[in-house]
């Protein structure tokens, strides 16, 4: 009998799925065959996210040399590297490219389509382009995956959840303030993939209260300017005509830090160096747990002030006071007010300092006597933020970047540790293009965009929505359109697909914060009493072994592709003891 495996989700990450695979098997798998049945309503490789129908101006925030689908030797597994070229080099084009979602799509395609190639002999790939609804069967028997649409259930040995970014139903407050949305006739967008929002509610000319300043935020700004028309001359905008008024705001009330635009040159900072394997195997194996705050950040903290410092002292010895060896022996036995106290003394310029705490808060005590006030400020702030991630004198900030990589490398098998941690990531390392904070620049000029400030809120009242926050006091802003700018909360609970919400109605288990809790060795999903699953499995966003990406940087360890070889040479193994219990 041919083994069957089912892969509901063939996006990226089903797709680093079927690469593992297909590197594997040669070991693993001697089987008769096996029918690989991939379920998305998508096209397999690109999946929704990366999909053709999407608008050209809509932009990847990573150099295409940054971009890979590809294993190297900097992967940590069991299984056998296969390299292959990064986007930049498949498509030919240059290295420092901002490339559209459009050539991502195509790219993610093609590498499907090699996968798919490389598989052994006797391995056959279906395609059902339905939407998955249920998994059913016992723990120890063949499972049926139901689909839309299809009277009769695919049966699988085993099961791999390859989800990408889920819509979700409304949380209390985003219900109430749809509701009222109803209730006066208002428009409230609520968090979406902004690709997917529909956008021609948001009228020429109106104002459009955003919470959110991230990269949905971006997304959402380019559909409403050049997306209707606006087109720019240098530093200048020159509008349509059909654009709304947006008035955007947030916690931090600034962009997400602009992507850095020059190459690293010399010495890497050797990393993990603080906060690596051993440091997370301690955390684990405490009895009594771990908090974040207290027992992980410190260790984060402390490696990305030491990436920091050892570009600094390194290659700008003139802005330091201190030899390095004396100056790394010292750091290497503090913590918290000695460290603080070694720094205020061996670096002298408060601005070569690494304070995260004040990158996190910018505007921290900051306030202004007006809005006009506020936008001179913010664009300010913006102009800086370019200029320092242009100019490589201020190289420790790349050192940070390639600390915040190692630290997820690692972070990623502590399992759920909660939202703040990703998105502090995403704020100081996966940041928009320079080009598009030039534009918001240019967009701020000409009126089309007016900055809130930090610590937006919103209420609903006398038939509009009103936006307030901390950076202009008393002041507000009235509107009869919010957009929430940001995807939704990847929590199972809220998830509207129905496969995830049979899946927890049948005992998968979750974190406090939602996500389905797994097995961190091979994606196996946990029940209730912490039992893996053995023919279930889970890789993405949903769940407590969330990477940055399914795709990542050459060359710094790709844990996402640590936990697809982890969990394909699980599935081949399992796979290859049904056909030997077969044949005894």
């Amino acid at each position: 009998m041919r083994h069957s495996l089912v892969i509901v989700g063939a996006g990226p990450r089903g797709t680093g799925l079927i690469q593992r695979i297909a590197a594997n098997a040669p070991e693993l798998y001697g089987g008769s065959g096996l029918d690989i049945h991939l379920v998305d309503p998508h096209q397999p490789g690109a999946g929704r996210i990366w999909r053709a129908a999407q608008s050209p101006l809509l932009w990847m925030n990573s150099h295409a040399e940054d971009v890979t689908m590809f294993t190297d030797e900097t992967v940590v597994m069991e299984g056998p590297v296969r390299e292959g070229p990064t986007l930049h080099e498949w498509a030919g084009i240059d290295a420092r490219t901002f490339a559209d979602r459009q050539l991502q799509g195509s790219y993610l395609r093609w590498v499907h389509e090699r996968a798919v190639a490389e598989l052994p002999p006797g391995v056959t790939v279906h395609h059902h382009p339905r939407r998955a609804l249920r998994v059913a069967g016992p723990r120890e028997g063949r499972q049926q995956v139901w689909l839309e649409g299809r009277a009769r259930p695919l049966l699988a040995d085993l099961v791999v959840l390859a989800l990408g970014h889920l819509d979700a139903e409304l949380d209390e407050q985003q219900s109430e303030l749809a509701e009222y949305a109803r209730a006066h006739d208002l428009v409230h967008l609520p968090p979406d993939f902004t690709a997917d929002s529909d956008l021609s509610r948001l009228k020429a000319g109106d104002p459009v209260l955003v919470r959110g300043f991230g990269l949905a935020f971006v997304d959402l700004m380019v559909l409403l300017t050049e997306g209707r028309g606006g087109r720019y001359e240098g530093d200048t905008y020159l509008p349509s005509g059909q654009e709304p008024v947006l008035y955007v705001g947030s916690r931090r009330g600034v962009p997400y830090h602009s992507k850095i635009g020059y190459d690293w040159s010399g010495e890497r900072p050797p990393l993990p160096r603080f906060f690596g394997p051993g440091e997370v195997d301690e955390l684990l194996a405490r009895p009594g747990g771990f908090d974040f705050r207290r027992d992980v950040w410190p260790l984060v903290e402390k490696e990305l002030g030491f990436a920091h410092y050892h570009r600094l002292f390194g290659v700008h010895p003139e802005r330091t006071a201190m030899a390095w060896a004396d100056f790394e022996e010292k750091y290497a036995a503090g913590d918290g007010a000695e460290i603080q106290a070694l720094v205020a003394s061996a670096v002298p310029d408060p601005t070569d300092r690494l304070d995260l705490a004040a990158l996190d808060h910018p505007l921290d005590g900051v306030r202004y006597g007006s809005f006009e006030e506020l936008q001179d400020g913010l664009r300010s702030y913006v102009e800086h933020d370019l200029s320092r991630r242009h100019d490589p004198e201020h190289s420790p900030d790349l050192a940070v970047f390639l600390g915040l990589l190692s630290v997820y490398g690692q972070l990623f098998r502590l399992g759920d540790i909660g939202p703040w941690w990703h998105g502090f990531f995403s704020y100081l390392a996966s940041g928009p293009p320079g080009p598009r904070l030039r534009q918001m620049l240019a967009l701020s000029r000409a009126g089309v965009l007016r900055f809130l400030g930090a610590e937006m809120t919103v209420t609903a009242a006398d038939g509009v929505f009103r936006a307030t926050g901390a950076t202009v006091p008393g002041a507000s802003v009235e509107a009869r359109a919010l957009v929430e700018a940001r995807l939704p909360e990847p929590t199972v609970g809220r998830a509207r697909d129905p496969l995830l919400r049979e899946l927890q109605a049948d005992g998968a288990a979750e974190t406090p914060d939602g996500l389905l809790r797994v097995d961190p060795r091979d994606g196996r999903v946990l029940d209730g009493a912490g039992r893996p699953h053995p023919r279930r499995f889970a890789l993405g966003p949903f769940t407590e072994g969330r990477t940055a990406g399914a795709f990542t940087r050459p060359r710094t360890g790709g844990p996402a592709f640590r936990q697809n070889d982890a969990t394909a040479r699980a599935v081949l193994r399992f796979l290859a003891a049904l056909t030997s219990s077969a044949a005894a």
